[in-house]
């Protein structure tokens, strides 16, 4: 798909029950009012498009195989199609004729596209290639962190191979996502789901961290408003945004997702949302007041990156560095934060756990040159960034089977990525354990009341 499904696979983990299972809002930009129809394939993403009228189709792409994906329809001007799920992307001409950029609203930066002649040989082939084969080639050719994390991928094939055919060719579907189940495992990537329609779901968390859902968050928001606050929490964005104030001129502003703001459920329509909840959190008299702000992001279950971005804008005055993604063949394309109306420049103690995931993360890692006092207090975050694509399997069989797959490096200003391992915390306490909850013990918060009653040092 286009569209990478970060927060609707969160989703889909949080429904299973799944264990061993990002600068301020972008401006608007005018798409291109006479981009060519034609094809076009989109750079280290695995996607052809074939624009034909109104409508542009897309592909599924490896060296071996090719999968109709999505339809869009052209909203407006030409360069902008929307699908069904109301994902919307804008196309706009590159430098010369045979390059452009595409543009998915709620992902941050543009990919790369070039012309091509027709779609690329594998979509005229009538032979259908195997599960397997497109399982294993679409990691493969996108999969950045085999290294790091230790995998030796050809080794996989080997083991795997004859067991994923013969379970295939025997229509053996419990063996067969037992198989590629067992591929993935391994990897520890809370990114790489595997869905096998009513066969089985499979997903997980980094060892020793929880998944972020919605009984979890509901607890910990109990908790929380309990213990700490003493007080209910104020509520915006469907829930998913609460705020407190605090003693001593301090706030409690907590985070639970960057989406699912409202229900209409687009990027647009978060991104309006949240901006209404910001604008009453952050009011000219409060941030006259506010001295310190304790910023929540423990259960986070992620979402749009660019809605992350868009808080960070909130919180500086400067604009600074924030990420840069990178793919398989391009450069880093450095990402910022840019200052918005009313932003509260005072210190920021920033808690983040196993369960801040995502767009949680890309956040976090946002804020680690914000050019005032910050600091991270609590556990390493999930230590997953990427956007994720979702990639289906060939045949009739598994129509409704698919994958996710995360193809993105997000790179700090001196080259460092915090995949796998997670933003590690300045200060470390427990966050959410069962000593802690036994205990009526909430260490990170405490400690966060603490520096920030000492001005942040």
């Amino acid at each position: 798909m286009l569209r990478n499904r970060t927060a609707a696979i969160v989703a889909a983990l949080i429904a299973v029950g799944a264990l061993t299972t990002a600068c301020g809002r972008p401006a608007e930009r005018p798409a291109d009012v006479d981009f060519p129809a034609g094809f076009w394939q989109v750079d280290d993403y695995g996607t052809a498009l074939a624009l034909h009228g109104d409508t542009m189709q897309t592909f599924q792409l490896t060296a071996l195989s090719c999968l109709k994906d999505t339809t869009a329809t052209r909203a407006g001007s030409p360069g902008r199609y929307v699908t069904e799920d109301k994902d919307v992307s804008t196309l706009r001409r590159g430098d010369n004729p045979d390059r452009a950029t595409l543009h998915i609203d709620g992902s941050p930066g543009d990919r790369a596209l070039h012309r091509i002649p027709g779609l690329p040989a594998p979509c005229a082939d009538t032979a259908e290639p195997s599960t397997f084969d497109v399982f294993w080639q679409t990691f493969q050719e996108n999969y950045p962190f085999f290294t790091a994390k230790g995998i030796d991928w050809q080794q996989v094939r080997e083991t795997f191979r004859d067991r994923a055919r013969g379970a295939d060719e025997r229509g053996d579907d419990v063996e067969l996502f037992a198989v590629l189940r067992d591929m993935v495992a391994p990897l520890h990537d809370m990114h790489v789901p595997v869905s096998a329609g009513d066969t089985g779901f499979f997903g997980m968390t980094r060892p020793g961290t929880t998944m972020p859902s919605p009984q979890f968050d509901q607890q910990v928001r109990e908790f929380v408003q309990r213990r700490d606050l003493q007080q209910p929490l104020i509520e915006y964005a469907n829930g998913r945004i609460g705020y407190a104030d605090l003693p001593g001129q301090q706030g409690y502003l907590r985070v639970s997702a960057f989406s699912g703001y409202t229900t209409e459920r687009t990027f647009a329509a978060d991104s309006a949302e949240l901006d209404r909840a910001l604008d009453a959190i952050f009011t000219t008299d409060r941030l006259a007041r506010l001295r310190g702000l304790v910023l929540d992001l423990r259960v986070n279950g992620g979402g749009s990156d660019s809605l992350g971005l868009q808080l960070a804008a909130r919180l500086t005055d400067r604009p600074y560095f924030a990420y840069a993604k990178k793919t398989r063949t391009s450069g880093p394309q450095p990402q910022r934060v840019v200052p918005a109306r009313t932003a509260f420049t005072g210190p920021v103690a920033l808690l983040t756990g196993g369960s801040t995931v995502s767009a949680g993360e890309t956040f976090t890692q946002a804020m680690l040159e914000r050019p005032w006092p910050t600091t991270r207090i609590g556990q390493p975050t999930q230590g997953v960034y990427s956007d994720v694509m979702e990639r289906k399997l060939p045949g009739a069989r598994h129509a409704d089977w698919w994958f996710g797959v995360p193809n993105e490096e997000f790179l700090t200003s001196d080259g460092h990525t915090f995949d796998s391992t997670g933003i590690p915390p300045e200060l470390i306490e427990p966050v959410f354990t069962d000593t802690e909850f036994s205990a009526d013990h909430d260490a990170a918060f405490d400690r966060a009341v603490r520096w920030l009653l000492t001005g942040g040092e």
